[in-house]
């Protein structure tokens, strides 16, 4: 894969598919429809779809190409692909709540090698560069032009007290119960693939995930968390996660900075 025309593109797509989901958002009462797991989905997630969608078709018509609005269309018999959220959050863009991200990753025999993370109700923009670093771009988010960008490094914890970051519509009890373990000087609560964004740029410390997700709920934003030089690993046995699972499923997870000490 040539990054340097991957990064380029997956970021102007990103901010387009941005600007239509904030079309809806902005706009007037939009309908809400179940999918067949009960999940909801609204019409920017459709259009935001159908943007990315034509675009990375038309960029790289040999990849295969996943998104969670065509997945039940896909077999993937491919180890390398390109991965795609076009709206991770929607109960949060349901409530207005603005923690909604748009999500595209490249994966390469398991791993996340590239991804873009933008939040367009928050006005954050998280990408890695064509080098792997991971950034964060600040200015007017211009499609054709990027601004001033930041590299983004995780922090070095202190396990005396770590910051902790947590699902904001998928906290439970079994959460609660593990971050109980870690000495935690605060803790903050955030939706969609923000939490990885927040530990990748040193907001927080540790990102446990003790629920169900899907590849594309996550692979943008380990992208950008191991640009950053963090890790994300599986809860049972804290090995790296990998992509490219029969159906998509992950298993429980933990996103955290390097330094932390991980409990069991």
């Amino acid at each position: 894969m040539d990054f340097d025309r991957l990064i380029p593109v997956i970021r102007r797509l990103a901010l387009e598919a941005g600007d239509r989901i904030m079309q809806v958002y902005d706009g007037p009462a939009f309908e809400v429809r179940s999918k067949s797991d009960a999940s909801p989905v609204t019409e920017a997630d459709e259009a935001a779809d159908a943007l990315i969608s034509a675009g990375l078709r038309a960029e790289f018509p040999g990849l295969v190409l996943i998104t969670e609005e065509q997945a039940a269309s896909h077999a993937l018999t491919a180890t390398t692909f390109l991965i795609v959220d076009p709206l991770d959050g929607t109960k949060e863009f349901v409530q207005r709540r603005g923690d909604f991200t748009v999500n595209i990753a490249y994966v390469e025999n398991g791993v996340p090698l590239r991804g873009v993370v933008y939040a367009p109700a928050k006005g954050r923009l998280f990408y890695t560069r064509a080098d792997g670093l991971a950034v964060e771009e600040t200015g007017v988010f211009d499609p054709a032009e990027p601004g001033p960008c930041r590299v983004i490094q995780v922090s070095k914890p202190d396990n005396a007290g770590l910051m902790v970051v947590a699902s904001k519509s998928h906290r439970d009890g079994a959460t609660d119960a593990y971050i109980g373990k870690y000495a935690a000087r605060d803790m903050t609560s955030a939706g969609s693939s923000l939490k990885f964004c927040l530990v990748a740029s040193g907001e927080a410390d540790l990102y446990p995930r003790l629920g169900r997700t899907m590849e594309w709920d996550t692979a943008a934003g380990d992208a950008v968390l191991r640009g950053a030089g963090g890790r994300m690993v599986r809860f049972d046995d804290h090995q790296t996660l990998t992509y490219g699972k029969p159906g998509w499923d992950n298993p429980f997870f933990i996103a955290y900075a390097p330094g932390v000490k991980l409990k069991v």
